[in-house]
This record gives C-alpha cells, structure tokens and sequence, in this order.
C-alpha cells in the first residue's frame, strides 16, 4: 500500500491518531469480511478501496482540485448530487461511522447526540478524516434536530451550504424542495463557476441513474435463493458508492450483477439454500458501522434487503429523463428525491409501506428494526413499524444499539433466538 503520510501531512491530519485508526481498520476488515467463504471475484474492487479507504480516492480528488474543480462533502442522500455534477463539482461522502471519532465529537456535543453525528463532528474537528480536510463545502440538510446544531459547528471555518428539508410531502412542500434545489444550483454555479445548463443537468441525471441501474441490479440478485452475495458485501459496495467516481461505481457494479446472475443461473450461493432471510431497516450504516451485518450473518441468517438511507432509498427512483428544460429537469428531482421515506416526514405511512413491499420483495422472513442510541425519529417510529408488520404477518425485531462493540453479545444473543424463533 503507497505511504500517504505526507498527503495527509498536507491535509494537516493529525497523523499520530490516524495512524491508530488505520492500525485497527485491517483486522476489522478481515475478521468481518475476509472471512467469508465463496465471496463473489467482483468484491475484489471494493477490498482494494477499503486497504486504502482514505489513500486512493482522497488522492483522485485532490488532483482534481489542482485542475480547478470543487469537492462538496455530502452528509445526506437528499442532496441532489445531479446539480453538483453538473456543475463539474465532484460529491464524495464524509465519515461518520466509527465508534474512534465519537469521543472528539462529545467534547462539543451533548453524549445524547446520535453516534453518527458525534462522529462525523469528532472527524473533523480531530483531524482523522481526510475527506472533511479535502472538501470545498460542506452541504448539510435539516433532516433532524442534532445535525441542525451540529452545522452550527461544522460551518465555523469550511464554506457551508444547509438544504432546508420539508417536513412533509403536500404540493407545496414539493414546490418548497423545488425552491431549495433551485437555491442550491444557485451556490454551486457560484461556487464552482460553471452554469448548470439544461444540457448538462440531462447528463448528470442520466450519469447518476445509470449508477442507480448497476446498482439495484445487484440488490435484485439478492431475492435468489441461494443468495449468490453476502449482505455485508452489498452493504460494503452501497458505502463506497458515497465516495466513488459515479461512472466507475456503475460500471464495478454492473461487473459485479453479471457474476451473480451467473451465480444465479449456476445454483452458486454463499450461503446455503434455505437459510433465513432478513429485511434490515433503521437508521443509516456509514462506514464502517458492519456492526449488525456481521452479527446477523454470523447468526444462521442473511440479510437480504436495508431498507434505510444506505440500502433501497439511494437505488430506487430514477429522475425522470425526459425534461430537456430547466424547469422540468427540477421538477423531476424534487419527485425523485422526495420518493425517500425517511423518518423525518410527517406522516410517514410511506417508510411502513416500503418495509412491507420490501420484505416481499425479496421473501424476507423477517424484519430488524435497527436503531442507533438516541435517533429520536427512528427510534419513535419503530412503535408503528412494529404493529404494521405484525398486522402483516412478518415477524419483527426492534433493536437499539450505537457503534461500541459492548453490547454486541446481548444483540447476538437476541438475533439467534429470533432466527431460532422463525423456524
């Protein structure tokens, strides 16, 4: 692996913690992923990113910066990517997932702030994070009360974007979204110097649905049995989408669905036939959170479908392509965008009913509600989801956990009598 100390010297890291991070990485990676038998050769790809997880794209975009473009740093998935592309700005994503950048992150957050946000604070402000040091602006958005402050903070000395989110879906909350897209293509012609045109808005929404094609290609191979693909390695894959090149990510995606169609048609699974299917929905995975997968499959069961922000939500929906002009073109990203059924909506029958669908879908036999420690909205939502599946006849488990490993016994220890319970 190339010696990128002196890039993240530059980046002014701290280089002394970071080098503890990337020392626990390679053993996590293995033990949880390495281990697995009959993996899929396409996963080749995605293990050469994460053994150089904050090397080799942090590297790219740099180089693309001396060129003159800019990178935005995206927390959420509803920040339309297509109007940055189309500015020929690059979207990578920002780190948020490890239980190492939750302490710096409570040294400015209150200890009942949800892990993913203690985390991507503490990234930043402890200097571990290379994408938070490499990114022009950051774009936040009002999806929930903790993220709201912590921009507050995030925004005092890196150039600041916030998208504000509906709280619900009525035709003028849809007209609102479409005045907020219509702001934010504003900031980023500014920002980057380039006029987002009809023209190149039609090809950064094609560019980014061919990525979204690939990559739901690869969630439809899951509803085979055998499963010709573990659900870590699909989680894997969906987490690297947030940092990758779009076009490359479509293309190892697309690499990746025609092996398991062979594997499909050839009987090849990797786990064996029969095994207990099930549907993961809550809040969201950042990397590397592989935390409930690798209980899960380690458990007698698989996971077959996420229903949450790193799973269906960023492979469903295309955008309409068949605007040519401005005005249609963010009409149809306001529909898209506004398909997501996070828990921020209210009401939110939506998110019930894609859980259902899915679990369908994909002949889950059951149903983990994952939530992370203090996540108000999923944690509140879970009551509803829970009495909707069970009037549907799928069993469900609720579970609350955060990114330490401590409880990881007790979960286990629930997740196999759950699976023991669906027979």
């Amino acid at each position: 692996m190339t010696d990128r100390h002196e890039m993240w010297k530059e980046l002014g890291m701290d280089l002394e913690a970071h080098d503890t991070l990337c020392a626990v990485l390679p053993t996590a990676f293995g033990d949880i992923f390495l281990s697995q038998e009959n993996r899929p050769e396409g996963m080749a790809f995605y293990d050469m990113v994460v053994s150089d997880i904050h090397g080799i794209r942090p590297a790219e975009l740099i180089e693309e910066q001396k060129r003159g473009r800019k990178i935005f740093g995206t927390f959420c998935l509803y920040v339309p990517d297509e109007i940055i592309v189309a500015a020929d700005g690059i979207v990578t994503g920002l780190c948020g997932g490890s239980q190492f950048w939750v302490p710096d992150g409570e040294k400015v957050l209150p200890k009942n702030v949800c892990p993913l946000i203690k985390a991507s604070v503490g990234a930043r402000l402890g200097r571990t994070c290379p994408f938070f040091r490499i990114a022009d602006m950051y774009v936040g958005e009002t999806t929930c009360d903790g993220k709201k402050k912590a921009w507050e903070i995030l925004g005092e000395d890196v150039p600041l974007h916030i998208m504000d989110m509906p709280q619900m879906k009525r035709v003028k909350d849809i007209e609102k979204w479409i005045g907020e897209i219509k702001e934010f293509k504003q900031v980023v012609e500014t920002f980057t110097g380039h006029e987002v045109t009809a023209e190149n808005l039609h090809a950064a929404i094609v560019l980014l649905n061919k990525r979204r094609k690939a990559m739901a290609r690869v969630y439809a191979c899951r509803k085979a049995d055998p499963i010709p693909i573990s659900g870590k390695d699909v989680l894997l894959m969906t987490q690297i989408a947030f940092f990758d090149d779009p076009q490359r990510c479509a293309d190892q995606a697309n690499a990746l669905a025609e092996e398991l169609e062979r594997r499909i048609d050839a009987g090849i699974g990797v786990f064996p036939k029969g095994t207990k299917r099930i549907l993961l929905t809550g809040t969201p995975m950042a990397i590397p959170n592989w935390k409930m997968h690798h209980i899960i499959e380690t458990s007698g069961a698989a996971v077959v479908c996420e229903e949450c922000c790193t799973g269906t939500r960023y492979v469903e929906h295309l955008v309409d392509e068949r605007p040519m002009m401005m005005e249609g073109q963010l009409q149809a990203l306001a529909d898209r965008y506004m398909k997501n059924n996070c828990a921020c909506f209210t009401p939110n029958k939506g998110r019930i009913d894609d859980i259902i669908r899915l679990a369908e879908a994909y002949h889950a036999d059951g149903v983990i509600d994952v939530n992370l420690k203090f996540c108000t909205l999923y944690d509140t939502e879970k009551r509803d989801v829970k009495r909707a599946l069970k009037a549907a006849g799928i069993p469900v488990l609720s579970l609350e956990t955060d990114y330490d490993d401590t409880d990881a016994e007790q979960l286990r220890t629930r997740v196999e009598a759950f699976i023991e319970m669906l027979g």
